[in-house]
């Protein structure tokens, strides 16, 4: 499904949210509490916006990005080719969230953004995320959320199921559904303290979310004890 519509994830993404996913992703980067040179590990990269965007902000740390679809890392990597050496450039490499190719204790920040509710087992995820990250280190998600505003929930819950299947399937034609998995799967995954509490039980710390856009989206960050 994700390798059919990679061709025009990056176009769909801005169109079905308007453009404000950009934004949610700057906000990303911005509270990322980044110290020294130690590495930073984007998983469920996609085709990298995110992990692009932490390289921009850190250029002197390394950043990998990884994904377990191979369509959407070439799209990646035609991206950071555009760097101008290759010390600017982000490390893509194709891995399951599950099972993450990166010793224990790796990297300082470990983000992921709409991606950890396409990991078969949310708490896997969260375990290795917390696994490879450094002691002290920054477990950071954004992900979409369900808005509690009374109205644009309604509303919210309208396009999601009616609207942006059938926007989907227009521009992104595949034998998927996938724009019909998109709100089948934001549907089902645990949010604001839910998810929290899964973080809490993975392992971090001082676990916190912020809701973004009347709560349509979160942010969601936890820290490994020292």
């Amino acid at each position: 499904m994700f390798r059919q519509i990679a061709p025009r994830y990056d176009l769909m993404n801005h169109l079905l949210s308007l453009n404000i996913d950009k934004y949610w992703r700057w906000r990303s980067v911005r509270r990322l509490q980044i110290q020294g040179n130690s590495p930073i590990l984007d998983t469920c990269t996609g085709t990298g916006d995110l992990a692009l965007s932490i390289k921009r902000r850190a250029p002197d740390v390394e950043v990998f990005g990884s994904d377990f679809c191979n369509a959407m890392l070439q799209i990646a990597n035609r991206k950071t080719k555009r760097f101008e050496t290759t010390s600017d450039r982000v490390t893509f490499l194709e891995a399951d969230s599950q099972y993450l190719p990166f010793e224990d204790s790796r990297f300082q920040c470990v983000t992921v953004a709409f991606g950890l509710r396409n990991v078969t087992s949310t708490e896997k995820g969260l375990l290795e995320m917390t696994r490879v990250c450094q002691p002290g280190g920054q477990v950071l998600i954004l992900e979409f959320s369900r808005p509690n505003i009374i109205g644009l929930r309604q509303i919210y819950q309208f396009y999601f199921s009616h609207v942006l299947p059938k926007i989907g399937q227009l521009f992104a034609s595949n034998d998927k559904s996938a724009y019909q998995y998109l709100p089948e799967s934001v549907g089902l995954f645990p949010d604001g303290q839910q998810l929290a509490d899964k973080m809490q039980e993975a392992g971090l710390e001082r676990v916190s979310f912020t809701p973004l856009t009347c709560g349509v989206a979160t942010i969601y960050e936890g820290w490994k004890p020292s």
